[in-house]
């Protein structure tokens, strides 16, 4: 009796946990009800035979259980039973295959009318191109990737001239329009997801597969990688944002194609000096960094970097947050560089300087460090010497003091604050291996040694 209560305390357990959960589909925002209804009809079917089974195995420890004088039948086999078995169980599995099936063709089966973007996933971020007016997405390849063309579209082919290149993280799509997702690895293998749309499917090196969805529902929903893809797999964010048409044309309109930043002047080092100037009376003469002014050294650090963070405090990503008192500092000064050209030319002549060996202010234990810096180096690279193609700036040969300050505003949520800063929100992540401040010195310790 004692195995039979126990069985019954399991199967109710099961329905109020199913029934009672807070956990639950998130809400629906594409048009994929098929695939919610083929998943309830799961439920249904196995919950019913989950109770049935138990309800079975119950009565038969109640009603075959040891009594004096009570001998088991030995019945080898039951035609009945049998066909009754095979019967049932067809009908359960044809319940659960067939609208299976017909969600699966719906999947495959890409509306005339869709629109196409292709997603582009590394380790650890998304990146995203759209096609231009020829509506044809150009060709790509590996060896034509480096900072400039990240995507690695190529530049003899005429279809890819007009693509527009999203290079942040943060897709855009209209409400109510049918898109294609294209689906392109530059590394291992990823999973391109967005829960509230269902769909989901596997990025392949070498292959372009693909799925599609029609948002219904306005709002900015997260996009995951479902497919363990190293280190740092569980920081591979990213956001869709679904609005009406006109902001999403304005969103995009705002993006450059492939042509025009094969167009784009090189940046200018003669005008990037004289606009550093500014910047100067912090940072130093020759970038290199003023503690008493809590301005970092600038010497040394990638161009690409450069120009990502003062675009970053230029548009409010960095140096918004109240508690950021440095960085709202650093927010009304990247904002005397009038647009992009001029970002360009102060980056470019930031890498000009000449780099050296700051001294070391920040004590902590380097072996232990060296442990916590294992995630680190899956992005910064084991010298830490950054790596663009993991958008990973460098961190040797950097003020440790702030280093330190860095580490411990991700910690506080003082960067990575707002929705657009995918990789501020992605290092927040990262820094939770670092649980307090002596971890955190211990880290950048080691780091002063590479």
């Amino acid at each position: 009796m004692v195995a039979a209560v126990g069985i019954l305390v399991l199967v109710i357990g099961t329905l109020l946990f199913h029934f009672l959960s807070p956990w639950w589909l998130t809400p629906l925002a594409a048009d994929w009800q098929s695939l919610d209804d083929t998943l309830i009809i799961t439920f249904w079917i196995t919950g019913v035979v989950f109770v049935v089974l138990n309800g079975f195995l119950i009565w038969v420890v109640i009603k075959y259980r040891h009594r004096p004088g009570l001998k088991a039948h030995y019945e080898p086999e039951s035609h009945k039973l049998e066909w009754w078995l095979t019967v049932i169980t067809t009908v359960g599995v044809i319940g659960m295959l067939a609208p299976g099936l017909w969600a699966w063709h719906s999947i495959v089966t890409v509306p005339e009318d869709a629109r196409e973007v292709e997603v582009v996933g590394q380790q650890w971020n998304w990146s995203f191109r759209f096609p231009g007016e020829d509506g044809v997405l150009g060709q790509v390849g590996i060896e034509e990737m480096n900072p400039a063309n990240s995507l690695g579209l190529k530049a003899d082919d005429p279809a890819g001239q007009d693509d527009v290149l999203v290079v942040s993280g943060e897709l855009h799509l209209p409400l109510g329009i049918p898109y294609k997702f294209v689906l392109r690895s530059k590394d291992v293998l990823h999973n391109f997801t967005v829960p509230e749309f269902r769909v989901k499917m596997d990025l392949v090196p070498g292959m372009t597969p693909y799925v599609w969805a029609k948002p219904t529902v306005a709002g900015r929903y997260d996009i995951l990688c479902q497919e363990l893809c190293g280190i740092g797999h569980f920081a591979m964010r990213g956001s869709v944002v679904v609005e009406e048409e006109a902001a999403f044309d304005r969103w995009l309109d705002a993006y450059p194609t492939f042509a025009e930043v094969q167009e784009m002047a090189a940046p200018n080092v003669a005008m990037g000096q004289a606009q550093f100037a500014v910047c100067s009376a912090c940072h130093g003469a020759q970038g290199e960094g003023n503690v008493l002014l809590n301005a970092p050294k600038l010497a040394g650090q990638a161009e690409w970097y450069v120009q990502r963070q003062l675009k970053n405090f230029k548009h409010g990503l960095r140096g918004a947050e109240p508690s950021d008192a440095f960085g709202m500092q650093m927010a009304p000064m990247a904002a005397t560089l009038a647009d992009d050209a001029a970002i360009a030319n102060v980056a470019a002549y930031v890498a000009s300087l000449p780099d050296f060996l700051p001294p070391a202010t920040v004590q902590g234990d380097s072996k232990r460090g060296q442990d916590f810096y294992v995630t680190c180096q899956a992005c910064h690279g084991a010298a830490g010497q950054g790596i663009w193609s993991m958008s990973a700036p460098r961190l040797s040969r950097l003020n440790d003091w702030y280093l330190v300050r860095q580490l411990q505003n991700y910690k506080q949520g003082i960067r990575g604050a707002h929705p657009s800063d995918l990789h501020g929100k992605q290092m927040r992540l990262v820094s939770g291996v670092l649980r307090d401040d002596q971890s955190i010195n211990d880290t950048v310790a080691y780091i002063n040694q590479l």
